[in-house]
């Protein structure tokens, strides 16, 4: 009698067990876990969803996708007092696992591990986020649980909506000078090994469809292929790129494809 007809999907629950100082919630969400971890991770996403009027919202999002990378969120709250939160990358493994820090500006000196579990699921993920390290801090545990039952049904209304269509970039790095390949100096070597750290994040995250040097004649140059929802998402991925923070004379071009042909 059953067959065929669909369970409705869980709605964002959370528990706060003080006693062992863990936070546990989860929410099926409508949509693939590669959209949802994009959502959790990228910095043109999670500006629009994490937050309401009535609570708080989230302004600034930077994250250095990686192992060893950190990742910061800044806001403000209705009161209209800023705040932050960050930490570093401890596991990265897009599109189903996600483990990180947490090191909240309203708990100063606090510390603890946060985990995101993706599961696929008939007509979508599962997302379970482990919350743990508040032994001894029982309103905290409590308060951070509240949190993320409002976070993840944000989350669900948001991922479960249709995304914006991708846009497709080509962009080249312009080097300081056309002998840069052959005669970089230490430091420039250090900003390329950075450039190329930043590029293998957004690569993981899939934003990034590859990106390499191009030796040619006239110059070297780098060359990307990237998809993201906008103009203004592209310049932030430039601006973010440790070769332009560098200021050692790098830039950028960029130029839209028509039509991006990839595979199915």
């Amino acid at each position: 009698m059953t067959e065929g007809i669909k369970k409705p999907r869980a709605a964002a629950r959370a528990i706060a067990d003080v006693q062992s100082g863990t936070i546990l919630a989860a929410v099926e969400i409508a949509a693939a876990p590669e959209r949802v971890f994009r959502a959790l991770t990228a910095s043109d996403e999670v500006v629009r969803w994490w937050g309401s009027a009535e609570t708080y919202r989230t302004t600034g999002w930077s994250a250095d996708l990686r192992v060893g990378g950190r990742w910061r969120a800044e806001g403000l709250g209705a009161d209209g007092n800023a705040f932050h939160v960050g930490g570093v990358f401890v596991e990265v493994e897009p599109p189903l696992r996600l483990v990180q820090s947490w090191e909240p500006s309203w708990d100063p000196g606090a510390s603890t591990r946060l985990t995101y579990q993706l599961e696929p699921i008939d007509g979508g993920t599962r997302l379970t986020v482990r919350h743990q390290g508040f032994e001894g801090r029982a309103a905290s545990c409590r308060g951070h649980g509240e949190g993320w039952e409002m976070v993840l049904g944000w989350l669900d209304g948001y991922a479960s909506e249709p995304p914006a269509p991708l846009q497709h970039y080509v962009l080249r790095l312009i080097a300081p000078r056309p002998s840069f390949m052959a005669d970089m100096n230490e430091g420039e070597r250090a900003v390329m090994q950075a450039h190329v750290a930043y590029w293998s994040a957004q690569l993981r995250a899939g934003t990034a469809l590859l990106f390499g040097p191009v030796a040619d004649a006239a110059g070297p140059y780098g060359l990307g292929v990237v998809r993201v929802p906008s103009e203004a998402a592209l310049r932030e991925l430039e601006a973010n790129d440790p070769a332009i923070l560098s200021n050692r004379g790098f830039r950028y071009q960029a130029a839209p494809m028509v039509r991006a042909v990839t595979p199915k």
